[in-house]
């Protein structure tokens, strides 16, 4: 196997691919122990053909998000034992064989984390739209602006072909359940020093619809899910100094607006209407603040006594082989 001692399996979350499913899965069965497929609620024959080709199914009974996908795929994965844990779209646009390259670094014990990266090299048949760059160069200012690590060390952060050691995913919370999940996993990633090595891919699009969303609701989603987590990640800066000026700023317009009423003995209404609305935002962001601060360190010590991926039951049912 091309893992050696490691047992390698293959995770790909999977929304309406009935026509490359089975590809997919043929193509990756030579370079995994196992593939894991997770039907997130598929309304076409996703989940049947990709029973019949092979694959371990797993069904959400309705669509949750390419994070709870992988949340569960995760999940399994880990139950089933799995060393290194390879992440593929089953759109057909990343080439299964190069799966024993992206894992080699792993497997070399040089890295936790392998990125399947379609920027290092451009390859001819890299046919990306112009959009797609466009966009991508957008998601990964926004996913490393605030993270150095990411930024020196990542030119793709939205390549789904990636492959993670076990004992990463055993310590890793993800949280975002939708398409921001890539970003939202690599700033973790940075967060708690996890070492990262980017692989050159390949990448085919002529052909594919290879996105659930237009790309600017895509694009949106993402950018949503990065200014959410960032805020839950560090609430005290980025909600407590803003709370602090609008408190500041509203106890200065008040004190103005004191002043004014001294000397002139003339109440200005608009002083007052724009005291009262930067102490309002002021009490809601220091309230915000307080709330996510608290639910941030009961959420660590949950972490801590339990395993943080969810499990497979709360999703859907398991289709046998």
């Amino acid at each position: 196997m091309i893992g050696f001692n490691n047992k390698v399996i293959v995770v790909a979350p999977a929304l309406n691919e009935e026509k490359t499913i089975c590809w997919v899965i043929f193509e990756c069965e030579k370079y995994a122990d196992a593939v894991i497929i997770i039907d997130d609620g598929s309304t076409d024959s996703t989940a049947e053909i990709a029973k019949k080709c092979g694959a371990i199914v797993i069904q959400h009974n309705t669509n949750l998000g390419k994070g709870a996908a992988l949340r569960t795929g995760f999940n399994e994965a880990l139950k089933r034992k799995a060393d290194i844990i390879v992440t593929i779209d089953t759109d057909g646009q990343h080439d299964p064989s190069e799966i024993s390259k992206l894992i080699k670094p792993i497997v070399d014990g040089e890295a936790d984390v392998t990125i399947g990266s379609r920027f290092i090299e451009q390859t001819d048949n890299m046919d990306m739209p112009s959009y797609r760059k466009i966009g991508n160069k957008i998601l990964n200012f926004f996913t490393s602006f605030n993270r150095s690590r990411i930024r020196d060390n990542v030119t793709d952060t939205q390549s789904g072909f990636r492959a993670y050691s076990s004992k990463v995913l055993g310590n890793l919370e993800i949280k975002s359940d939708n398409i921001g999940v890539d970003s939202q996993v690599l700033m973790e990633l940075a967060k708690k020093n996890i070492g990262i090595v980017e692989v050159p891919i390949s990448c085919q699009y002529e052909g594919l619809d290879t996105s659930t969303l237009n790309p600017i609701r895509h694009t949106l989603s993402v950018i949503t899910s990065i200014l959410i987590y960032i805020t839950e990640d560090k609430p005290m800066y980025f909600l407590g100094i803003p709370a602090i000026l609008f408190l500041l700023t509203s106890v200065g317009l008040f004190l103005k607006l004191l002043d004014i009423f001294n000397s002139t003995r003339y109440f200005s209404i608009e002083i007052a209407l724009f005291g009262v609305t930067a102490l309002f935002i002021g009490l809601l962001l220091a309230v915000s603040t307080l709330i996510l601060f608290a639910i941030g360190r009961t959420a660590v010590k949950i972490i801590q006594k339990n395993l943080k991926l969810y499990d497979t039951s709360e999703y859907g049912e398991e289709v046998d082989n």
